[in-house]
């Protein structure tokens, strides 16, 4: 999630994460900093100081979890984009994304929004209407992937994944989701621009997973408590792990994520942009500015940007 005047005076930053150092199989230990913004709460992971990205993602932001009383609900306004791909994964609840492209699509628990901005895409994020009405809870995971070098001025795209689309792992205590990329010999139909793995897994007090191969990979937790090779790991906590780290087991019922892939080198993160470019970012900064970005059937309002970044002034 992003947005609003106190993102704009950081740079787009929720806020930062406290960092520990990490031990055993973690190399550092990230614990979200809560922000309400807009009347929800969002809780930041990536980026920050002592972690930029693991692999090619490089913004993590989980969402909630909140109740809407009726007649109130999500609403961010449209918004540009560079040079990455975003994900939404829900828990609960809906969420409308409309985008310039004309898709118009509902997000729910179990499906796969991605949305891959290339060149320049606009997209807002609301409650549908009907769930508006009645009011209700929503809760979820929002990441960004950055581009490879060589895919960042891609046309835009955007392609929806239902929950039955998506290869399902299960064993006694175990059931994993293979959300995008390839995990466990299974690969996700999420159209993915470099190497990566985004895997949801629900285990049992107990029970045991391998963690994916990957050459960079972290643990989030969003409920519960595991262990990776004897260190545990508690919720609303990222777990970057060190080459080698193995086994993650349950020590409650957990609930989790794993993402991972090779990293693409240093990036240019600023409001809603991402890009190994500097200037890129300013350029965007300045067309959004001019109105140069296309708009978003449906939408008459936009999140203005009143300040450039200090490389755009500086040009």
């Amino acid at each position: 999630m992003r947005s609003e005047e106190a993102e704009r005076r950081d740079g787009g930053a929720a806020g930062e994460a406290l960092a520990s150092e990490g031990t055993g199989p973690f190399e550092v230990v990230l614990e979200e900093h809560r922000k309400v913004i807009d009347g929800f709460p969002v809780g930041r992971l990536l980026p920050v100081m002592a972690r930029r990205a693991v692999g090619p993602f490089v913004f993590f932001d989980h969402m909630g979890p909140t109740a809407f009383e009726p007649g109130r609900g999500l609403d961010v306004r449209p918004h540009p984009h560079i040079h990455l791909s975003t994900v939404t994964w829900l828990f609960e609840g809906e969420i409308l994304h409309r985008d310039s492209l004309g898709y118009v699509q509902v997000i729910a628990p179990g499906a796969v929004n991605w949305m891959t901005a290339g060149r320049g895409i606009v997209h807002s994020e609301r409650t549908p209407p009907e769930a508006r009405e009645r009011g209700g809870r929503i809760h979820g995971l929002q990441l960004w992937v950055a581009s490879p070098v060589d895919g960042e001025d891609v046309e835009p795209a955007f392609s929806h994944h239902p929950a039955e689309t998506l290869p399902v792992i299960e064993r006694p205590g175990v059931k994993v989701v293979v959300l995008a990329g390839e995990a466990y010999g299974v690969q996700s139909p999420v159209p993915v621009q470099s190497p990566l793995c985004y895997v949801e897994a629900r285990l049992s007090a107990g029970a045991s997973l391998e963690a994916p191969d990957q050459i960079e990979r972290a643990i989030y937790v969003v409920s519960g408590e595991l262990e990776v090779d004897g260190e545990g790991l508690g919720p609303e906590r990222l777990g970057v792990l060190r080459a080698g780290a193995r086994t993650i087991v349950a020590r409650t019922d957990v609930h989790f994520v794993v993402i991972g892939g090779a990293p693409l080198g240093a990036r240019t993160i600023w409001w809603n942009f991402v890009s190994s470019r500097e200037e890129a970012v300013a350029e965007a900064a300045r067309r959004w500015q001019a109105g140069g970005f296309p708009r978003v059937p449906g939408e008459t309002e936009f999140i203005p940007l009143e300040t450039l970044p200090p490389f755009a002034r500086a040009t």
